[in-house]
């Protein structure tokens, strides 16, 4: 394969084990309000902006006859049960080698992630690792128009970096990734959710099942 000329890294299930916790704050703010949310519809938050979780929550909580509810009451609900959990996150396997190899390599590296910047700050404070993460494109950053699915998130990256999107290799975990890296142009590496199949990705991504699969000499 020929060398990335940068690398691009969702945070959320693909550095950091994060997507079970994120899947159970989510959850038990909804049941706070009498909504029980069915593994299909927390699989389809997964890699998506706050923002645009939150919206979705409430809607589905409204079209079981919920009570109306704004955003901000929402969230006083599930920040604080998602903080205590993230806190734990451990890395995702293979993922400290691969930033430890892109560093060795010189490879410029950006995160693009759906997660806030204060909430990336909380989650990565016990991980000195992604420190060489220098260049980052946060879930609420004002240049940032549109969220995952959409393109926006991975385009910002490489144009930060620098460099052209098609020489970049992106590495995400959830649809909503994968289909926004594909859509910016990138070269896509997809590590498998448990719950998902490479079928269910779109065909232009690379599908492993660990970081560890990837052969770090790929890289040179």
């Amino acid at each position: 394969m020929v060398r990335p000329a940068a690398c691009l890294f969702d945070l959320d299930g693909l550095l950091l084990d994060t997507e079970p916790l994120h899947a159970r704050a989510w959850s038990e703010a909804a049941a706070h309000f009498g909504r029980s949310l069915a593994p299909a519809e927390l699989l389809a938050l997964r890699g998506r902006r706050r923002l645009d979780c939150t919206a979705q929550v409430l809607a589905w909580i409204a079209a079981d006859g919920g009570p109306s509810l704004s955003g901000d009451e929402l969230l006083a609900v599930r920040q604080p049960i998602a903080e205590a959990l993230l806190v734990q996150a451990p890395p995702m396997p293979g993922a400290p080698e691969l930033v430890a190899r892109c560093a060795e390599l010189a490879i410029p590296m950006a995160m693009a992630t759906s997660s806030a910047r204060q909430a990336v700050a909380l989650k990565a404070a016990a991980h000195p690792w992604l420190e060489p993460i220098r260049t980052r494109v946060h879930g609420d950053d004002p240049e940032l128009k549109a969220g995952k699915p959409a393109p926006d998130v991975f385009l910002l990256a490489a144009e930060r970096l620098g460099v052209r999107p098609s020489q970049c290799w992106a590495f995400e975990d959830s649809l909503a990734g994968a289909r926004s890296a594909v859509a910016a142009g990138c070269q896509v590496m997809v590590v498998l959710a448990a719950d998902l199949h490479p079928k269910d990705y779109p065909p232009q991504a690379r599908c492993l099942r660990s970081l560890r699969e990837l052969p770090l000499d790929d890289l040179e």
